[in-house]
């Protein structure tokens, strides 16, 4: 066993490791899997996933080495990609609440508000585009004047959406983990629903991919972050909902979850006294005591009769 866990910390190293030899901070690294710039594998002792030392090679002799990963992994918040588009930051939370602007991120800041994250590269190439010119420069168009009056905010959801892609990417052909992934973003309710029987869904539980932790569970900015990573809204529930049973359908044909194996009734359990006939069990009345009124007529009646 010491042997296999030798050769596998020869051949791959955990992320931590992996983050430091490609001068990445953790944040960045996770955001480059998340995005396929860095290509990971199972970790064979079941605790998350590795880099291959293969990959970080093949990294750190690329072109441009860490200038150019680093770079293409940079955020900007509001003030930061409002800048980069030219626009006011009020301009810049408008067009992301309507949902033209896709958040990759977010983390909550000490006042527990939500702040958004996105991509660097994203907003430099919507910047460029000749048809987002009318939405930078002028009149904000009339829709999103009305979605900002209407309290309109696609953040959260757009976010969910990339996320869900970036889960089920790094799932590749695993039904069960492609499930996993959608359940995670679902209400357990939702999930409990559609997945009703309660092995499968431990099963599901085993694999669910782990999500970005924001505070100390049952904090109100845990509470505040998982509310923004369940979906919400009904026809994006419902979509999650088909898709998990649409995945869980091949994931049952493939593998089936792990259940207990079934027993037979006359076989005692390991360790254990077998069991009694049916006819020999003492009544009921014998095994339990009755209490209140019931108790005392029943032994009120055992004293007359004796």
């Amino acid at each position: 066993m010491s042997g296999t866990i030798a050769k596998s910390d020869r051949l791959t190293c955990a992320p931590s490791r992996a983050a430091r030899e490609l001068d990445l901070k953790r944040g960045e690294f996770d955001l480059a899997v998340n995005l396929g710039l860095i290509r990971t594998v199972p970790d064979e002792g079941g605790g998350g996933l590795r880099v291959a030392r293969a990959e970080i090679d093949r990294l750190r002799a690329g072109e441009g080495f860490p200038d150019e990963l680093r770079e293409r992994v940079a955020t900007a918040g509001t003030h930061e990609g409002a800048e980069l588009l030219d626009v006011t930051p009020a301009r810049f939370t408008s067009l992301a609440r309507y949902g033209l602007l896709v958040p990759v991120t977010f983390y909550l800041n000490r006042y527990r508000a939500v702040v958004w994250l996105y991509l660097a590269e994203e907003l430099r190439q919507f910047a460029a585009e000749e048809s987002n010119a009318r939405l930078l420069k002028g009149r904000t168009p009339a829709q999103i004047r009305e979605g900002q009056k209407d309290g309109l905010d696609r953040r959260p959801r757009n976010w969910r959406g990339r996320h869900i892609g970036f889960l089920t990417r790094q799932a590749g052909d695993d039904a069960w983990a492609h499930a996993a992934a959608v359940a995670c973003l679902l209400d357990p309710i939702d999930v409990a629903e559609v997945v009703a029987d309660p092995y499968e869904r431990a099963h599901l539980n085993r694999r669910r991919p782990r999500l970005p932790v924001h505070g100390t569970p049952g904090s109100p900015a845990a509470e505040l972050a998982e509310t923004l990573m369940t979906a919400g809204e009904p026809d994006e529930v419902a979509w999650f909902r088909a898709d998990l049973a649409h995945t869980m359908e091949t994931a049952r044909s493939r593998h089936p979850a792990p259940r207990p194996a079934p027993t037979s009734p006359s076989t005692p359990e390991p360790g254990g006294t077998p069991p009694v006939p049916a006819g020999n069990r003492p009544e009921s009345s014998d095994r339990t005591p009755a209490h209140g009124l019931l108790g005392w007529l029943q032994r009120r009646g055992r004293r007359r009769s004796g």
